[in-house]
């Protein structure tokens, strides 16, 4: 069985080099750049199955690799988990909207990044359930569009990421009950660590402002404190 291509890019010498010690170990083809262009060269040539990002980096970022990654046609649907020792809520956010896949926070243990990486690898090879139909999805006021990754209510029109509009999905379809931020974790991602609700919480912050801001005042998202998220329609 053909193993998966991990991409590999990292400035940080050591830390690429354990990485792609410890995927190799694994099984994993690895590539290896140092620098975001080089970075994004050989994930254009190798069509790696998961690319593994760090943010800071010389001359072009994280960031902008993520972007060039999902505007390129060859690799837009490549999964993503960037590395970064930026905890802010700001900047999750800020990778989250390119269409970052997931955030390892350094340091970070090299457990931790194997059990996200396997996760990743696992959500790629299946079909999400809201990509597995194209006709509209209609409750009340709400449409889901998925061929644009889309929610309209009423007239207006919200473009969300491919993550964000996962999460809506199960919540739709799931409208009036609470789902779970596990539940969530385990559809979407593969995995529920306890110490990775924050990840979730990010997802649905960003989804709600973008919700509300078409939604004319009404509170569609709700949160169960301590349990997790309900839609209201």
């Amino acid at each position: 069985m053909e193993m998966s291509k991990i991409l590999v890019v990292d400035d940080d010498v050591a830390i690429n080099e354990l990485i792609k010690v410890n995927l190799e170990l694994n099984g994993y083809t690895v590539f290896q750049a140092y620098d975001g262009t080089t970075g994004f060269a050989v994930a254009k040539q190798e069509l790696p199955d998961l690319v593994v990002l760090d943010v800071m980096m010389p001359e072009v970022d994280g960031y902008t690799v993520a972007q060039r990654i999902r505007q390129n046609d060859s690799t837009k649907d490549t999964p993503i988990l960037m590395l970064t020792a930026l905890s802010q809520l700001d900047d999750k956010v800020k990778g989250f909207d390119i269409g970052v896949d997931d955030y390892l926070v350094k340091p970070f243990e090299m457990e931790e990044l194997k059990v996200r990486v396997r996760a990743l690898l696992k959500r790629s090879n299946k079909i999400p359930k809201s990509m597995a139909t194209k006709e509209l999805l209609v409750y009340n006021e709400v449409t889901l569009l998925p061929e644009s990754y889309s929610v309209k209510i009423n007239d207006n029109i919200a473009k969300l990421t491919p993550i964000e509009f996962e999460i809506f999905y199960i919540l739709f379809q799931n409208h009036g009950n609470m789902v779970s931020s596990k539940k969530l974790l385990k559809d979407i991602w593969g995995y529920d660590p306890d110490d990775d609700i924050e990840t979730i919480r990010v997802h649905i912050r960003h989804l709600r402002s973008k919700i509300n801001k078409i939604s004319d005042g009404k509170n569609y998202i709700e949160t169960i404190y301590g349990g997790g998220y309900k839609l209201n329609i």
